[in-house]
């Protein structure tokens, strides 16, 4: 059970270590793009593309959804990034219930966007931790964790896909363990506990009162989406890569208008007149704003 990019290198883990995959469940299509074409998860274009049945329900509240799990009978359900809540019968349905595979080292960042808000509260490390779910969102026995330094210039964008890629290792030698009867649970923590929803709006506009540190990290764990932003002349200006210089000035690098193409901060503002501009390489806007 999964939908977007990151359940899809989980599906591609288990196909390609010959777990018999017997359905896949992934979120209906959506209208995507500036004409609003109906379009398939990332999930359901690789299933289908590697023949596993695909089933995409409203909701898996219901008898009906209930009926399809009865007939599917699997012996274990993973699910990764799906995008809805799952009631009880479902989760404790499989033989060896539902796995579940989140990109933070649980009890910290529960929760819809553990990836962005690791970047963004300046967090070293992060991780993935595999769990057998309970009622409780990301709050069941622990599996397995492994941990990843985050760069001082990582994007979400850059630092997903490298978590993707993690997660999907660490789910295969979860189901082995699970297979061959070694696997171990481990309550999570009372301390340390934390939640973090989806992004909105409000939490992509930047306040350049911020030390730059913090400004630095909140555009790199919005890169590429859902991006963070200022205003310039009335217009938003999308911000998708910055870097703090030595002397803690944070500079934009990569930029994209209102109205205009996403390009490199040099080609912006030899685009524009009365910019400040650095000297060097890529530079746009320098903003005293210190670490």
């Amino acid at each position: 059970m999964g939908t977007p990019e990151f359940a899809k290198i989980s599906l591609e883990y288990l196909v390609e270590n010959k777990f018999n995959v017997a359905g896949v469940i992934t979120q209906p299509d959506k209208p995507a793009g500036r004409k609003m074409i109906l379009t398939a998860s990332p999930v359901k274009k690789y299933a289908l593309h590697v023949n596993i049945p695909v089933y995409q329900p409203q909701t898996v509240k219901n008898e009906e959804f209930f009926e399809l799990l009865k007939n599917i009978n699997p012996d274990i359900i993973i699910v990764v990034a799906y995008g809805k809540i799952l009631p009880q019968n479902v989760i404790y349905y499989p033989k060896y219930g539902c796995v579940n595979v989140h990109a933070s080292l649980l009890p910290k960042y529960r929760g819809a966007a553990p990836i962005n808000a690791a970047i963004i509260n300046g967090e070293k490390i992060t991780g993935i931790t595999t769990i057998f779910m309970d009622e409780g969102i990301d709050t069941g026995d622990m599996i397995l964790k492994e941990s990843t330094e985050i760069g001082e210039n990582e994007t979400f964008g850059e630092l997903h896909d490298r978590l993707a890629q993690i997660g999907g290792k660490v789910l295969v030698e979860t189901l082995n363990q699970i297979k061959n009867g070694t696997v171990k649970r481990e309550k999570q923590p009372e301390n340390g506990i934390s939640y973090v929803g989806k992004t909105d709006n409000e939490t992509c506009e930047i306040d350049w009162n911020l030390p730059a540190k913090e400004i630095h990290d909140k555009i790199r764990g919005l890169s590429p989406l859902p991006t963070a932003f200022t205003w310039l002349n009335g217009k938003k200006l999308k911000i998708y890569k910055s870097e703090i210089s030595e002397d803690g000035i944070i500079e934009l690098l990569e930029v994209q208008l209102e109205g205009g193409k996403r390009m490199s901060a040099r080609d912006f503002t030899n685009g524009r007149k009365n910019v400040e501009r650095d000297e060097r390489e890529g530079s746009v806007f320098k903003f005293s704003r210190k670490l």
